[in-house]
């Protein structure tokens, strides 16, 4: 069991300091300046620690700062589980914290919660004196809420198998669940663990296999080896082994976030990520690379695509 440490080093508590505003007068004159923000009631941290964080790390700190008021027992699930568990979504995380509650036991969302009432049991691990949904119900209530891009970006993630310590669902484990479920979203469940993949390494990877199928381009390979002229493995995104075909989605991430650079400058990672394309492109026919705006506007990623040769049962997609 794995679930996301607190992701800040320095947090400020109104409720640590007897329930009293904080005193101290350099803080205060830091939250003035702008060096510390305000991230929950009563809650404050450093600015540029916070700006540091993923928009995952942040939606699971407010979910950290919700258990540590709520005074009786809560079971996190949905958005506010997947940020606990290291599951990354599609869009924008919610400003709602979630908890699923009991048929019977009444309640309506408001006060930044948003409460999901279950009449069936929920799978869940403990968290502290809470509750918190395990990966596997995580995974399928929210393949059930989504949109079928959303949910394979959320399942490929659930399954995802490069991850640090391992996947944390089993295919065959969620593929059951997802058959098994009923009511709302059932259908939507089925669709997406059908569809799901653990080789996808990024939820913009899930998005392009989505959009690829939708525009009737043929089913890739994912994370196919390539060995490059230094005897170095080189694994690719997609790969049309049919038509000697690769493509790569191209994340900012890997130049910008020191954690993905390993200690080089922007500039090396860049050139680093040429010469690999170069070494790549002299072992196959085709090479397509796009960004987040193709994923925006599908028929950008048709036109790279297609352009490159590679064939497509369905026209270009309308504006």
């Amino acid at each position: 069991m794995w679930l996301l440490d607190s992701p800040l080093t320095t947090v400020f508590r109104r409720r640590e300091n007897d329930g009293e505003p904080v005193n101290d007068r350099r803080l205060r004159a830091r939250i003035t300046r702008g060096d510390i923000t305000r991230i929950a009631p009563g809650v404050y941290t450093d600015r540029r620690e916070w700006e540091r964080l993923t928009p995952m790390a942040r939606h699971a700190q407010l979910v950290w700062e919700s258990g540590a008021r709520a005074r009786s027992e809560q079971v996190y699930s949905h958005w506010a589980a997947a940020a606990l568990h290291g599951i990354d979504i599609l869009g924008r995380w919610p400003a709602a914290i979630d908890l699923s509650i009991a048929d019977a036991s009444g309640g309506r969302s408001s006060g930044g919660i948003r409460r999901h009432t279950r009449i069936d049991d929920v799978e869940t691990w403990s968290w502290g004196r809470h509750r918190v949904a395990t990966p596997l119900q995580t995974a399928v209530d929210l393949a059930a809420a989504l949109r079928f891009v959303e949910a394979v970006a959320v399942v490929d993630q659930a399954l995802w198998n490069r991850r640090t310590g391992g996947a944390l669902v089993a295919s065959g484990a969620l593929v059951e669940a997802a058959h098994s479920r009923t009511g709302r979203g059932a259908g939507r469940a089925v669709r997406a663990a059908d569809f799901a993949s653990s080789l996808a390494d990024s939820v913009r990877e899930s998005e392009s296999r989505v959009l690829i199928s939708a525009m009737g381009f043929p089913a890739p390979e994912l994370q196919a080896r390539f060995v490059l002229s230094n005897g170095r493995d080189a694994f690719t995104d997609f790969f049309w082994r049919e038509h000697r075909h690769i493509g790569e989605f191209d994340g900012a991430g890997k130049y910008r976030d020191p954690a993905l650079r390993k200690g080089r400058a922007p500039e090396q990672v860049l050139l680093d990520e040429k010469d690999r394309e170069d070494d790549l492109r002299r072992q196959v026919s085709a090479f397509s690379r796009w960004r987040v705006p193709a994923l925006k506007a599908p028929r950008q990623l048709y036109d790279i695509l297609h352009g490159a040769g590679l064939p497509t049962s369905m026209p270009r997609p309308g504006r």
